[in-house]
């Protein structure tokens, strides 16, 4: 197997599956989109994938259709992406995803952070080029030649693609998402799931008492609302779960 499927296997930690956390990041992914391509997801490819993805963390409908509708309103402000580079303690690299609609409460929050946990909040470019930018999709392979399915997808863009108990998953570069996405569609394969990911080209092994002095800093970003999704250079494995 690939970087892709050792990274997706380490990423099962407790710390990622928070169900709050994770509705509200997908409130947020839902204004973004609705903002970006309007509040039908037949015409806003970008909004039938978070809807997807709200299906996956058992996101109940009714919440749901009140973020479109909310998300709607014109009075409502919209989020920004902001991405945020930095190094923890050790030379562990950290690239933070945010979606905010006050960039200055968000610098200050996640500054003081890198402060509080002796890292060093970098600026822009200083770290992200350590990471691949990728696309997946989690989809319903039932009765599916993988095989098949990959040699179908090289064209798209498509890398890696493997089997686990959530289903099938691909990955791809960032760019291939759109592609992937139609595909995927006009062939009526289901898509459980979708989004992007930031995979390190290269990890750094710790020992347990510095990847404690490393965690600290994960888990003060990890709980701001505002945060989205933390990236490291930290060596993780399934065993840590």
């Amino acid at each position: 197997m690939g970087r892709a499927f050792e990274f997706r296997k380490a990423r099962k930690m407790k710390r990622w599956s928070a169900m709050s956390k994770a509705f509200t990041r997908i409130g947020k992914d839902i204004v973004m989109a609705v903002k970006e391509g309007g509040p039908d997801p037949d015409a806003n490819s970008r909004l039938r994938a978070v809807i997807q993805n709200a299906k996956a963390v058992n996101m109940p409908k009714d919440n749901v259709e009140r973020a479109i509708k909310r998300a709607s309103d014109k009075s409502l402000g919209d989020y920004k992406e902001v991405l945020f580079e930095g190094y923890a303690q050790h030379g562990i690299a950290v690239l933070i995803e945010t979606a905010t609609d006050n960039n200055t409460r968000t610098v200050a929050n996640v500054r003081s952070y890198f402060n509080k946990c002796d890292g060093s909040l970098g600026t822009s470019g200083s770290v992200v080029f350590m990471f691949d930018h990728t696309c997946n999709f989690r989809i319903n392979g039932e009765g599916m030649d993988l095989e098949e399915l990959e040699l179908e997808l090289i064209d798209h863009g498509i890398e890696e693609i493997f089997e686990d108990e959530d289903g099938v998953l691909i990955y791809a570069p960032f760019e291939s998402f759109g592609a992937i996405q139609s595909y995927l569609e006009e062939n009526n394969i289901e898509i459980l799931s979708s989004g992007f990911e930031r995979i390190p080209q290269v990890t750094k092994k710790l020992s347990p008492e510095e990847a404690a002095d490393v965690d600290k800093l994960l888990e003060k970003l990890e709980e701001d609302d505002d945060v989205q999704n933390v990236y490291h250079t930290m060596e993780e494995t399934a065993d840590d779960e």
